[in-house]
Protein backbone atom coordinates (compact mmCIF):
# COMPACT_ATOMS: atom_id res chain seq x y z
CA UNK A 1 0.00 0.00 0.00
CA UNK A 2 1.25 3.41 -0.72
CA UNK A 3 1.17 6.00 2.28
CA UNK A 4 2.10 9.55 3.12
CA UNK A 5 2.68 10.52 6.16
CA UNK A 6 2.07 13.75 8.11
CA UNK A 7 4.87 15.03 9.74
CA UNK A 8 3.01 15.16 12.80
CA UNK A 9 2.62 11.33 12.89
CA UNK A 10 6.30 10.49 13.20
CA UNK A 11 9.35 8.99 11.33
CA UNK A 12 9.05 6.07 13.34
CA UNK A 13 5.39 4.74 11.86
CA UNK A 14 7.26 5.71 8.85
CA UNK A 15 10.07 3.52 8.96
CA UNK A 16 7.63 0.74 10.47
CA UNK A 17 5.44 0.80 7.74
CA UNK A 18 8.64 0.65 5.13
CA UNK A 19 9.95 -2.36 6.99
CA UNK A 20 6.47 -4.18 6.25
CA UNK A 21 6.72 -3.57 2.64
CA UNK A 22 4.99 -0.75 1.99
CA UNK A 23 5.51 2.87 -0.13
CA UNK A 24 5.97 5.42 1.97
CA UNK A 25 6.53 9.20 1.75
CA UNK A 26 6.93 11.40 4.51
CA UNK A 27 5.34 14.89 4.39
CA UNK A 28 8.79 15.70 6.46
CA UNK A 29 10.92 15.39 3.50
CA UNK A 30 8.89 18.59 1.33
CA UNK A 31 10.97 21.36 0.79
CA UNK A 32 8.06 23.84 1.72
CA UNK A 33 4.93 23.21 3.67
CA UNK A 34 1.82 22.68 1.57
CA UNK A 35 -0.61 23.42 3.93
CA UNK A 36 -3.46 20.67 4.62
CA UNK A 37 -5.24 21.03 1.66
CA UNK A 38 -1.95 20.83 -0.45
CA UNK A 39 -1.16 17.71 1.86
CA UNK A 40 -4.39 16.15 1.15
CA UNK A 41 -4.35 16.92 -2.45
CA UNK A 42 -0.73 15.45 -2.87
CA UNK A 43 -1.47 12.33 -1.24
CA UNK A 44 -4.64 11.89 -4.26
CA UNK A 45 -2.55 12.78 -6.93
CA UNK A 46 -0.03 10.27 -6.04
CA UNK A 47 -2.87 7.99 -4.40
CA UNK A 48 -1.51 7.24 -1.02
CA UNK A 49 -3.30 7.01 1.94
CA UNK A 50 -2.78 9.83 4.53
CA UNK A 51 -1.59 8.98 7.86
CA UNK A 52 -2.24 12.24 10.43
CA UNK A 53 -3.13 12.75 13.64
CA UNK A 54 -4.63 16.51 12.55
CA UNK A 55 -8.36 15.92 12.96
CA UNK A 56 -8.82 18.96 10.28
CA UNK A 57 -8.29 16.72 7.16
CA UNK A 58 -11.43 14.73 7.95
CA UNK A 59 -13.46 18.14 7.94
CA UNK A 60 -11.71 18.99 4.38
CA UNK A 61 -12.71 15.70 3.54
CA UNK A 62 -16.63 15.65 4.39
CA UNK A 63 -17.38 19.04 4.57
CA UNK A 64 -14.87 20.59 1.80
CA UNK A 65 -15.26 17.23 -1.00
CA UNK A 66 -11.53 17.90 -0.99
CA UNK A 67 -10.08 14.66 -2.83
CA UNK A 68 -8.09 12.36 -1.23
CA UNK A 69 -7.03 7.99 -1.59
CA UNK A 70 -8.18 7.36 2.11
CA UNK A 71 -7.05 8.92 5.45
CA UNK A 72 -5.90 7.04 8.42
CA UNK A 73 -6.88 9.35 11.49
CA UNK A 74 -5.06 9.05 14.31
CA UNK A 75 -6.06 11.68 17.05
CA UNK A 76 -5.09 11.20 20.63
CA UNK A 77 -3.29 8.45 19.88
CA UNK A 78 0.23 7.92 21.66
CA UNK A 79 3.31 7.33 20.33
CA UNK A 80 3.44 4.11 22.12
CA UNK A 81 0.23 2.74 21.17
CA UNK A 82 0.48 4.13 17.06
CA UNK A 83 2.37 1.48 15.47
CA UNK A 84 -0.35 -1.45 16.84
CA UNK A 85 -3.42 0.43 16.11
CA UNK A 86 -1.86 1.34 12.36
CA UNK A 87 -1.47 -2.76 12.07
CA UNK A 88 -4.94 -3.19 12.96
CA UNK A 89 -6.06 -0.95 10.65
CA UNK A 90 -4.16 -2.68 7.76
CA UNK A 91 -4.91 -6.21 8.97
CA UNK A 92 -8.59 -5.63 9.15
CA UNK A 93 -9.44 -2.48 6.48
CA UNK A 94 -6.94 -2.45 3.93
CA UNK A 95 -9.52 -2.85 1.04
CA UNK A 96 -11.36 -0.06 2.55
CA UNK A 97 -8.63 2.06 2.81
CA UNK A 98 -7.79 1.37 -0.97
CA UNK A 99 -11.40 2.33 -1.41
CA UNK A 100 -11.32 5.80 0.22
CA UNK A 101 -12.09 5.08 3.06
CA UNK A 102 -11.56 7.72 6.17
CA UNK A 103 -10.60 5.54 9.31
CA UNK A 104 -10.84 7.08 12.75
CA UNK A 105 -8.56 5.81 15.78
CA UNK A 106 -9.59 7.17 18.94
CA UNK A 107 -9.67 5.52 22.65
CA UNK A 108 -8.78 2.09 20.83
CA UNK A 109 -11.86 1.66 19.28
CA UNK A 110 -11.85 2.00 14.55
CA UNK A 111 -14.33 4.06 13.01
CA UNK A 112 -15.04 3.78 9.49
CA UNK A 113 -16.39 6.26 7.25
CA UNK A 114 -17.45 6.74 3.96
CA UNK A 115 -17.89 10.44 2.23
CA UNK A 116 -20.78 11.24 0.42
CA UNK A 117 -19.27 10.57 -3.07
CA UNK A 118 -17.54 7.18 -1.93
CA UNK A 119 -21.25 6.63 -0.18
CA UNK A 120 -22.85 6.26 -3.48
CA UNK A 121 -20.36 3.93 -5.29
CA UNK A 122 -20.65 1.68 -2.47
CA UNK A 123 -23.74 1.35 -1.85
CA UNK A 124 -26.09 2.52 -4.56
CA UNK A 125 -29.04 3.74 -4.12
CA UNK A 126 -30.90 2.93 -7.30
Amino acid sequence: MRFLIDSCAGGRLAAWLRQDGHDVFEASTLEADPGDKGLLQLAATEERVLVTLDKYFAALIFHQGIPHSGLILLPDVRLSERLRLVERVLERHADELESGAVITVRGGHLRVAWPPDREAQIHPTG
